[in-house]
């Protein structure tokens, strides 16, 4: 089977996108900053710092500790932190770049999304052209803004004829300046295993989905580094249509472990997406779509409705491969196999960042306690970007990716959402600016 893009619903008439300065302007803040009083969630382990300190200066976190031995620079920001949990800041790490509008702005605005729900890292899964000039800005603070790891154009049935191809798309990309290589349906073995040894050679890393000629036993082998929405796990186990093999899964998920290679779940895009579970009026009548345009939110009704009209859609076989996905995420979250956080965003009512939050609930439905949840958007992912940056605890040298909330995020996890302010690479918004912002977003589409 080749590869068939699946229609993001991302087109707009021209002049859609309103200026939304907030998005776009350089934030520039010098000086030191410093969060005082505050509870701390290192998530170095599950358990909170009382009475902290924290220092930020530039995008570096350059203390940590007891109020009473730290001292705040002259000058410095104080922002309180009384009552308060500082907690690393999330990742989405199967995430998109908008194509298919007409300026630079609406790229912007997504980017000011992803950092106003606490989304501080993004792992880029489909490159577009403007992608590696957008990562410019953000990297560098020029946009508010996550810090962008970007994968090419997919490596996928349509793209790749030849196994000599294959290997040469590897190399292109890797001098283009790409951060990693995604892999979509429809490469045949020796495609796939040519990619993989190129890979290899090139020293850079390749994920995403399972091609099925490849099947997920011969990916861990090749060194696929990560399996999105849980892709080829169900296939090889049973699962989509029918029950599942516990023997052919822990075989599966100890190879999974053995090859130290990570799964990112995208429980509810998938749901939705691909399996057509959901009312398409409740979904699009959710708070967040007016932080979308119009159009794209009617593009992603429209899919749902097709998938549901479908003559071999069946809502009960549905619900049992929904209930299966669920049944899998907890089973190798009780393994011991590595999660990423990720929602594959934005499509198919997954607004951007907005889309973390519903995510964590479904992660929480599959088994996975408030501190798992978190750890996999936060020092999973600074583990998994360790040969790039420091980030994803809160410790001296981290990069200053940061949420303010105003209740225990290991309470709860949707205490995530109840936001005092987010930094980002030590920029600092406060709740009141990034609801602002939100408020001339949606002033934008008209909402």
């Amino acid at each position: 089977m080749r590869f068939a893009k699946l229609s993001l619903g991302f087109a707009l008439a021209a002049g859609a996108a309103a200026p939304f300065a907030a998005a776009g302007e350089q934030a520039s803040q010098t000086g030191a900053t410093a969060f005082v009083d505050v509870n701390v969630v290192p998530m170095d382990s599950e358990r909170v710092l009382t009475g902290q300190t924290v220092v930020v200066r530039g995008d570096r976190i350059v203390a940590v500790g007891p109020a009473a031995d730290v001292d705040v620079p002259d000058g410095a920001r104080r922002i309180d932190g009384a009552g308060k949990y500082l907690m690393p800041g999330l990742s989405e790490m199967h995430g998109h770049t908008p194509g298919g509008f007409p300026t630079d702005t609406f790229r912007e605005q997504v980017m000011f999304l992803y950092a106003a729900n606490g989304v501080t890292t993004v792992r880029g899964m489909l490159g577009l052209p403007g992608d590696l000039e957008l990562k410019a800005k953000t990297n560098t603070a020029e946009i508010w803004g996550p810090t962008l790891y970007l994968a090419g154009p997919s490596f996928n049935g349509n793209s790749v004829t030849s196994p000599s191809q294959a290997a040469d798309r590897v190399w292109i990309q890797k001098q283009e300046g790409w951060d990693h290589l995604k892999i979509h349906p429809g490469l045949t073995v020796p495609e796939y295993d040519a990619l993989a040894a190129a890979a290899a050679q090139a020293g850079i890393r390749f994920g995403g989905h399972v091609p099925a000629d490849v099947g997920i036993r011969h990916a861990i082998l090749m060194g696929q580094e990560t399996f999105d929405h849980l892709d080829g796990y169900l296939e090889e186990a049973g699962g989509v249509r029918g029950p599942m093999d516990p023997a052919k899964l822990e075989e599966l998920f100890a190879l999974t472990i053995g090859a130290r290679a990570w799964v990112v779940p995208t429980m509810v895009l998938w749901e939705v997406g691909v399996i057509g579970l959901g009312d398409p009026e409740a979904l699009a009548a959710y708070p967040e779509m007016r932080y979308w345009p119009p159009q794209g939110v009617q593009g992603w009704k429209d899919r749902l409705q097709a998938i549901q009209a479908r003559g071999n859609w069946d809502v009960e076989q549905a619900r049992r491969h929904a209930s299966n996905r669920t049944r899998l995420l907890g089973m190798m979250n009780e393994a011991g196999v590595g999660i990423l956080m990720g929602t594959d965003s934005p499509q198919m009512f997954s607004v951007p960042g907005f889309s973390l939050h519903r995510e964590l609930a479904a992660m929480a439905d599959a088994g996975m306690s408030p501190y798992e949840i978190l750890a996999s958007g936060t020092r999973n992912v600074g583990e998994y970007f360790q040969g790039y940056d420091t980030f994803g605890t809160v410790a001296v040298g981290r990069r200053a990716d940061l949420i303010l909330t105003n209740t225990n995020p290991l309470e709860d996890v949707a205490n995530v959402a109840d936001r005092a302010g987010v930094m980002v690479r030590g920029v600092w918004k406060s709740e009141e600016e990034i609801q602002q912002g939100l408020a001339e977003l949606a002033a934008s589409f008209g909402n």
